[in-house]
């Protein structure tokens, strides 16, 4: 397969497979929206790492495949497109890409569908899309620029320019940076540590930070406290608060 989910102790792992710069045709589009979906549903997966491999994350869309395309046959496959990522992005739990060296278009467009980004120090990212005559379709305009601002996404997307990971870094393009070969362990710990948490209110956190991110303040307020007094219903609340008082804070056993 060219797109795998493999899951040990709560974290699931989805990772491309196609050599050699695993370019993101139809069939991984689907694929991962797939596994996105399967990892949504799925009890045991408690939270989820992207990762591309050792040596490359995403080089971007199959152009090849992308060339035979006329106008009609986008329009019937850009919104599966973009489904497939949103997929991803709606992941109800905690989910970090482990980005290793190129993460271009797509790929770089991947990353930005994850909480937290990883990237090796030799990382490539950028959305080289308008050096085909193109823009990002699979949310970069979007996402990029709620994650960096507008005016640094105009810069890449304008450009077509990849960055390296230190710049990724300033920029807010990614989150840590690490020796190439610590990408996945890194990601892994990141991950473990919150599939040890409790499930519910991390559902509850991300979905009250990226639905907020889509509205006004009240309504923001709205989800948050509807989530908050919701919470009290759960026994992850009585456990967190009954060992804070038992114990202290920090102690509390989620699974």
């Amino acid at each position: 397969m060219t797109v795998t989910l493999e899951v040990r102790d709560g974290v699931g792992t989805i990772q491309l497979d196609r050599p050699p710069m695993n370019a993101l045709d139809v069939a991984i589009q689907d694929r991962l929206r797939e596994l996105a979906e399967e990892a949504t549903r799925r009890e045991d997966v408690r939270a989820v790492i992207l990762y591309g491999g050792e040596k490359v994350f995403a080089a971007g869309a199959d152009i090849k495949e992308m060339q035979a395309m006329d106008h009609t046959a986008m329009i019937l496959r850009s919104k599966g497109l973009q489904d497939a990522f949103t997929a991803v992005a709606r992941i109800p739990k905690p989910v970090v890409a482990a980005v290793t060296g190129y993460a271009l278009g797509g790929g770089c467009e991947l990353a930005l569908c994850a909480d937290f980004r990883i990237a090796a120090d030799n990382a490539k990212l950028g959305q080289p899309e308008i050096l085909l005559g193109l823009i990002p379709g699979a949310g970069g305009t979007q996402r990029l620029a709620r994650l960096i601002g507008p005016s640094r996404a105009k810069d890449l997307i304008f450009t077509g320019r990849m960055v390296k990971a230190e710049e990724a870094l300033t920029l807010g393009l990614v989150d840590r940076v690490v020796p190439a070969a610590e990408v996945y362990e890194q990601a892994y710990t990141w991950a473990a540590k919150l599939a040890k948490g409790p499930a519910l209110a991390l559902r509850a956190a991300k979905e009250s930070i990226d639905a907020g991110l889509e509205t006004d303040l009240d309504t923001g307020l709205t989800i948050e406290r509807n989530w908050f007094s919701g919470l009290f219903a759960t026994e992850d609340r009585e456990r967190g608060m009954r060992s804070f008082v038992e114990e202290g804070p920090g102690k509390a056993s989620f699974l």
